[in-house]
C-alpha cells in the first residue's frame, strides 16, 4: 500500500489526517533525521485528544516506538516529550514514564537515552489542587522530563547551534581573565576555559511558559468553530531540539502532531516535516499556522469547511 495524500502540504512538509501507526508503517525505513511528538500522557482524568491509563501506557506505546525506530535514519534522533502523571486517589507520582524509559532502551535493538532534558513551565498551575492547594502537602508540579533518544550511540547534534548568550558575570569574567587550575570542587579549569567562543553551551533544562492565549492559530479556529487543541507544544522546545539535532532540508516527523507546532516550527528552520494527527478538526486548525500561496489544500469533504476559503 503506498502513501495517501496528505491533508495538505507546504513548500517543506505534508500533514497527513490519519492513524498515525498505520501511515508510518507505509513510509520508507531510514528516512527520518528527527522525530519529536508530545504524545497523550497517562492522565487521570480523560481528555478530548485522548489518553491511555498509566497501567497500560507502555505497552500501547511500544508498537508506536518501534515503527519510529524503523523510519529513523542511523544518524536520527527521537525526542519524547513525556509528562508525569498522579497515582488515582494518592499524593505520590506515577512511574509509568519512566517505566516506558527503560522499556525503549533497555531492548538493545530499539534506543539509546542520549541525554535526558527538564521543561520548566513556570506559569503551570498548581495541581492536583488537592494535595497542592487544599491539603497543601505536595507543591506544584512545574516540569516535564523529555528523553532525547538515538537510534545509535553518535547520532548527529552540534551544540554550536543552540549557543546562549554569555550572561553579564560571564562576560566579566573573560574580559577580566580567569586564573586556571584546580578547584575545591576538584575540577581542573584549563588555560583554555577563558577563551572567547561564540556563545554559552546551553544546560538540559528549557525554560518555557506556554500561556499563549492568542495567535493566528487561536484566531482561525475560534473564527471557524474548530476546537483550540488544549495542549499545545511550545514552540521553544521543537525550536531547541530541530536546531541542535538537525541541519536545514533535514526531515522532522511528529506522529501525535496535534495542532501542529512541529510543523511550523520546522518549516520557519528550513526543514522538511511530516505531521500526522487523527482527529481532522485539528488538521484543519493547524493549516491556519501557513500564510499564503505556499500551501495546498487536498481535502474537501465538511460542511462547514474554511479550507475552502483557503483556495481562493
Amino acid at each position: 500500500m503506498g502513501m495517501k495524500l496528505p491533508f495538505y502540504e507546504t513548500n517543506l512538509g505534508k500533514a497527513y489526517c490519519s492513524d498515525c501507526l498505520e501511515l508510518m508503517n507505509n513510509m520508507a525505513p531510514e528516512t527520518v533525521d528527527l522525530v519529536i511528538t508530545s504524545p497523550p500522557y497517562a492522565l487521570r482524568k480523560k481528555k478530548s485528544y485522548g489518553n491511555v491509563s498509566a497501567d497500560k501506557y507502555c505497552d500501547w506505546f511500544m508498537p508506536y516506538a518501534k515503527a519510529i525506530h524503523r523510519l529513523l535514519k542511523p544518524s536520527g534522533s527521537f525526542v519524547l516529550d513525556i509528562g508525569g502523571a498522579w497515582n488515582k486517589g494518592q499524593p505520590t507520582r506515577a512511574l509509568y514514564h519512566f517505566k516506558l524509559l527503560l522499556r525503549l532502551c533497555d531492548d538493545s535493538t530499539l534506543f539509546n537515552l542520549a541525554q535526558e532534558f527538564y521543561w520548566y513551565n513556570p506559569a503551570k498551575l498548581p495541581a492536583p489542587a488537592q494535595w497542592v492547594t487544599i491539603e497543601r502537602i505536595r507543591v506544584k508540579d512545574a516540569v516535564n522530563p523529555i528523553w532525547w533518544l538515538s537510534k545509535t550511540p553518535r547520532p548527529k547534534s552540534s551544540n554550536l547551534r543552540v549557543l546562549k548568550p554569555y550572561t553579564k558575570s560571564m562576560e566579566y569574567l573573560l574580559s577580566k581573565g580567569y586564573t586556571d587550575g584546580k578547584r575545591p570542587s576538584g575540577h581542573i579549569i584549563s588555560k583554555n576555559w577563558g577563551k572567547r567562543q561564540e556563545g554559552a553551551i546551553p544546560p538540559n533544562i528549557i525554560i518555557a511558559a506556554n500561556t499563549k492565549s492568542t495567535d493566528k492559530y487561536i484566531k482561525a479556529c475560534k473564527r471557524y468553530g474548530l476546537e483550540v487543541h488544549p495542549a499545545r507544544f511550545v514552540e521553544a522546545i521543537p525550536e531547541f531540539f530541530i536546531k541542535f539535532l538537525t541541519e536545514p532540508k533535514d526531515l522532522v516527523l511528529d506522529p501525535f502532531s496535534g495542532s501542529n507546532v512541529v510543523g511550523e516550527v520546522s518549516e520557519k528552520l528550513e526543514r522538511k516535516w511530516i505531521s500526522i494527527e487523527i482527529n481532522e478538526d485539528y488538521v484543519i486548525g493547524s493549516s491556519f499556522r501557513f500564510d499564503g500561496p505556499g500551501i495546498t489544500i487536498y481535502r474537501d469533504q465538511m460542511d462547514k469547511n474554511p479550507l475552502n476559503e483557503r483556495r481562493r
